[in-house]
């Protein structure tokens, strides 16, 4: 029985074909209440993307209010929370944190300046194809839904994330496990015309392969903007009656006449004296027109202050565009002074101080047993994450008053960007066997701190001996735009990020790019474009690499003697058991008696750390020798006694494994009484003479004297 729409509406359905499957869009299904709700269907992947939009601008309000939310769902693959107290979704975790910022970011600057509705939108994943992540396909879901509204949204939208399949050609929708091994990650958000929005995970590719994966991507993205434009079509979707919230012009001729010959080079200076320089423009303004206006100026003091930043983002347009000079004076390809320092923190594994002009990022590096990795359980993912990268940003670094509390999703968004930067550099685990955390504390914030982030980690992972395969520089490049006039800008500061078209930062080693964040904020640019500004920010990456090299060139060739010491054997997976014991029991008295951490492996790797090279070593010895097998022919030295009985006595060769001494082998003279020559507990010398085909150990007193005393004699 097909569902019936309590408001007589048809039931709407539009198809394509889309990168090998079928892609299809259907609305009036479900979602009633909504002001805009579609079903996206691609394979076994089922996506609603839902979008309310108010009737009315909010009051009052100097942004605007879009909020866009991603929602992971167990069921949809299948799963229960793996958590042993929580079951049902709570928090969302980063990893939908950081998808929801992914389709935010193309779809925010495709609303008109100056719209006070308040907009939301959420993508649910109802059901997962476990042969490709739903990501972009919830990216589709929302363009469409907020399409559906009627609202100003200048979309639509799609993306798609691309790699390299299996004969090393570029290819849409692989699999999870073909992503995890790709050199290339890339996510291209765009429209019809341009793209809007890039990110990128790389192991060490070059520009012109970025360049040409963008290419491909914008291109194959085309049905579904097309297949969004037929739905919107056949639909017949009504426009949206809207009024955009604006400074008054009025007030702005005001402010800029004002404002007249106080701004452009009066104002260029190094970033810490301009900042003066601005707030002290902006407070004789203020207090210019409140002495003029009297009670009128307090409610429509917010009304100033936008228009002041407006004359500041216009002026510093100006002197880049017109006058070819920066805010702080610099030249377009110029990097800001830099200035590091290792090792400053004496009990940290590893520190960092990262300083380039007024931003600075303070990194410390904690290393840790295996056991101490981070379990991720969500929708798409069950496994065990060794390296994690922290990232905090108070209100200090800015000179606010903030609250503190836990991290926002910008903080999630620029932790992920720089632990992204590191990942292709961190050694594997059987050259490496540490879990690794690295946080970065944000100082002081004037552009960029992503890269002053990936930066500060490099140097602190190197300081604290690390053996990362190459080091790694970042650096946030901008782009304005006027008419035909294109100008990029390496390592851009706050103001020319405000007053900009553009923002992307790129990371890489000096044989290619690692992480890429490219975001537009006009409506998008074409590739030969983007490619321009990739070639400038390798220029800006060397030089700032070269610096990081000059602190320190290569990791530390020791550990700090503050950090655990982590070593690793393998053994028979089927001798785990006996590692482990009954109950836990062996192990626990392991740790217990050598003060090391032990962390047993599925494949028989153990991993066993102490800041104690002495632990460890007793404990590697009891581990071997639980796992060692009998060797004929093989003399053990102080085996214990563990038993005396009439016919003989039972020794102790290796843990667990005992062995009959008979009374016939205990001399070569006749033994009348096993007890007579040994007590239990003694400690005696004995061979391993035979292995019965039960499994008993046959041991040897007078065989193992005879052949240490021939031994003897030959020497």
């Amino acid at each position: 029985m097909q569902i019936i729409n309590p408001y007589g509406k048809p039931i709407t359905v539009v198809e394509t074909d889309f990168c090998g499957r079928k892609l299809r869009l259907e609305v009036n299904r479900v979602g009633f209440r909504t002001s805009a709700s579609v079903l996206v269907t691609y394979g076994d992947t089922v996506v609603l993307g839902t979008a309310m939009v108010s009737d009315k601008s909010v009051t009052g309000m100097d942004y605007f209010p879009l909020s866009i939310d991603y929602e992971e769902k167990m069921y949809a693959a299948g799963k229960i929370s793996g958590s042993r107290f929580i079951k049902r979704e709570g928090r969302p975790s980063e990893e939908a944190i950081l998808i929801g910022r992914l389709i935010d970011r193309p779809i925010r600057p495709l609303w008109p300046k100056g719209y006070r509705h308040e907009v939301q939108g959420v993508a649910t994943v109802l059901s997962m194809d476990p042969t490709f992540r739903p990501d972009m396909i919830a990216m589709i879901a929302m363009s469409t839904a907020f399409m559906l509204t009627g609202a100003p949204f200048d979309g639509p939208v799609a993306g798609l994330r691309v790699g390299y399949d299996k004969d090393g050609k570029l290819s849409a929708f692989l699999s999870t496990e073909e992503m995890t091994k790709n050199k290339l990650d890339l996510v291209v958000a765009g429209t019809a015309d341009a793209i809007m929005m890039v990110e990128a995970g790389a192991n060490e590719v070059s520009e012109d392969e970025v360049a040409t994966a963008l290419e491909f991507a914008q291109a194959q993205m085309q049905p579904a903007i097309a297949l969004q434009k037929e739905l919107i079509e056949k639909v017949g979707v009504a426009k949206q009656e809207y009024e955009l919230i604006l400074p008054s012009e009025d007030i702005q001729n005001e402010v800029n006449e004002f404002l007249d010959g106080k701004m452009g080079e009066k104002l260029r200076a190094p970033m810490a004296e301009r900042h003066k320089r601005m707030h002290e423009l902006r407070e004789s303004m203020l207090a210019h027109f409140e002495e003029k206006l009297g009670e009128e100026f307090a409610a429509l003091k917010n009304e100033y202050a936008d228009a002041f930043a407006s004359a500041a983002n216009k002026d510093v347009r100006k002197g880049i565009l017109e006058d070819g000079v920066r805010p702080d004076g610099r030249n377009f390809t110029e990097v800001r002074p830099l200035s590091s320092e290792i090792g400053f923190l004496p009990r940290a594994h590893g520190s960092s101080i990262f300083t380039r002009g007024l931003t600075q990022a303070m990194n410390i590096v904690t290393l840790a047993p295996m056991s101490y990795a981070q379990v991720v359980d969500t929708m798409e993912r069950d496994e065990e994450k060794r390296y994690m990268h922290h990232y905090n940003a108070p209100g200090y670094t800015v000179g606010e008053i903030k609250r503190l509390g836990s991290p926002g999703r910008r903080e999630i968004g620029h932790s992920a960007l720089a632990e992204r930067a590191l990942l292709p550099v961190i050694p594997d685990e059987a050259t490496f066997p540490y879990a690794i955390r690295s946080v970065t504390e944000i100082m002081s914030q004037n552009g960029s701190t992503s890269m002053a982030a990936t930066c500060s980690s490099c140097l602190a992972l190197m300081d604290a001996g690390v053996p990362l395969k190459a080091p790694v520089s970042g650096i946030a490049m901008g782009l304005m735009i006027q008419d035909d006039k294109i100008v990029i800008l390496s390592d851009i500061a706050d103001a020319e990020d405000f007053a900009g078209d553009m923002d992307f930062k790129v990371t890489g080693t000096s044989n290619g790019i690692t992480a890429l964040q490219m975001d537009m904020k006009v409506h998008g640019l074409p590739v030969e474009v983007l490619k321009n500004a990739l070639m400038q920010g390798k220029e800006g990456r060397a030089h700032i690499l070269e610096h990081m090299i000059s602190i320190i060139a290569e990791p530390k060739s020791e550990l700090s003697p503050y950090a655990p010491r982590v070593e690793s054997i393998k053994i028979n997976p089927d001798k785990i058991r006996e590692v482990i014991g009954k109950g836990g029991e062996t192990i626990q008295k392991i740790t217990g008696e050598t003060g090391a951490e032990i962390d047993i492996k599925d494949d028989g790797t153990i991993m066993i750390a102490s800041p104690d090279g002495a632990s460890i070593a007793k404990a590697i010895q009891w581990i071997r020798d639980i796992v060692e097998e009998p060797e004929v022919g093989r003399i053990y030295r102080d085996a214990p006694v563990v038993s005396v009985m009439d016919f003989g006595a039972f020794v102790q060769i290796l843990p667990g494994k005992d062995g009959l001494v008979h009374v016939s082998e205990m001399k070569e003279e006749r033994v009348n009484k096993p007890s007579d020559v040994v007590k239990e507990g003694d400690k005696v010398t004995v061979k391993l003479i035979g292995i019965d085909d039960r499994g008993r150990l046959q041991l040897s007193m007078k065989a193992a004297e005879k052949e240490l005393t021939d031994g003897q004699a030959d020497s």
